[in-house]
């Protein structure tokens, strides 16, 4: 031992950082905003460190912090900043008691999370608030925010609507912003992406098996080759696990070869094939599909073909379906599977 006493608090020097507050860059990363920022939202909304020290870096006190997190918090809900910053200074001025723990966390600098309160389910009809606040919260890299927005999106929503009408428009938008700002948000986009798809697995039930000798095989779900694209795969076989419908996803670039007996082997009711772009729909392979057969002579069966995605749009599809949104392609496989249609 060093000779020091466990227990006997900070220091002097330690205590007197302590009670100065935090500096602006560790006020910075414990947000997950820049410091930039920061001082953008103090010179437009007034939201700044109440006390300053002439020559002295500037230092934000627990009530700054409190004023900032609930800034944070409001603006991931959907707030336009501007609201959001007099909502937060509002509060604050009220005398809002602060939670202890944050008090704590503000003056040590310490890991708790800025903005983890529990997001409530959204109202019906407050999709595009939905949309803002996950997106606002996805560029800040909050993967907290992100992760409790999607929740609460399936809870508010359910599954087809959340995906329809809420991560797609997010995730289109996220898309745009990084095409157009040079190679800039690559990270948002797949941070984005990955929240999406694990909140679709957290809401995809077990496999299932085909009941009896006479049931309908499973459902396929392949990406063509070269297409990398899973997400709207993730979807549809997360919602047709809820239909108990049995699946068998093969996810992301299924070479040809490889897609073909994967069909002869499981004898599919159904195959639906992802292509996003143009250049990887491949109409020679879903038409070598349509034809493949497998079963006993006299007694042969072959699949339905659905072809998914904006990649087959304008290619000619005799003897295929190609539905346009994940509630119409959920309707055709219930009835290729033989199942009840989908509860509207």
């Amino acid at each position: 031992m060093d000779g020091k006493r466990v227990g006997a608090g900070p220091s002097a020097p330690h205590r007197g950082a302590a009670e100065a507050g935090l500096t602006t860059g560790a006020l910075a990363r414990r947000l997950g905003v820049s410091p930039t920022t920061l001082r953008s939202w103090e010179r437009r909304y007034g939201i700044g460190p109440a006390e300053r020290v002439a020559g002295r870096h500037r230092r934000w006190s627990p009530r700054d912090v409190a004023v900032l997190e609930t800034m944070c918090r409001l603006t991931s809900a959907g707030l336009a900043p501007a609201e959001a910053a007099r909502a937060a200074r509002n509060e604050a001025s009220a005398g809002a008691p602060q939670p202890r723990a944050a008090q704590d966390e503000a003056i040590t600098g310490g890991p708790a999370p800025a903005h983890s309160t529990t997001a409530a389910a959204p109202p019906s009809g407050d999709v595009r608030q939905e949309c803002r606040g996950l997106a606002r919260a996805a560029v800040r890299l909050d993967a907290p925010t992100v992760e409790e927005r999607l929740a609460a999106a399936v809870a508010g929503f359910g599954l087809t609507r959340a995906w329809q009408e809420v991560m797609v428009p997010t995730l289109h938008a996220v898309g745009r912003k990084w095409a157009t700002s040079g190679d800039r948000y690559v990270e948002v986009e797949h941070l984005l992406s990955w929240h999406v798809s694990t909140t679709l697995r957290r809401h995809t039930r077990p496999p299932v098996t085909s009941a009896g000798p006479t049931a309908a095989g499973p459902v396929l779900l392949a990406c063509v080759p070269g297409e990398q694209h899973t997400l709207p795969l993730e979807a549809l076989n997360a919602g047709l696990s809820q239909l108990g419908i049995a699946t068998r996803m093969f996810g992301a670039a299924v070479p040809a070869e490889a897609l073909a007996a994967a069909v002869r082997r499981l004898g599919p009711a159904a195959v639906v094939l992802w292509a996003q772009a143009r250049s990887t729909a491949s109409l020679p392979l879903a038409q070598h599909i349509v034809v493949t057969e497998w079963g006993v002579r006299g007694a042969r069966s072959r699949p339905l073909v659905l072809l998914g995605g904006p990649g087959w749009a304008g290619r000619p599809s005799r003897g295929m379906l190609n539905p346009t949104s994940l509630p119409q392609a959920l309707d055709a496989l219930a009835v290729a599977c033989r199942q009840p249609g989908r509860e509207r």
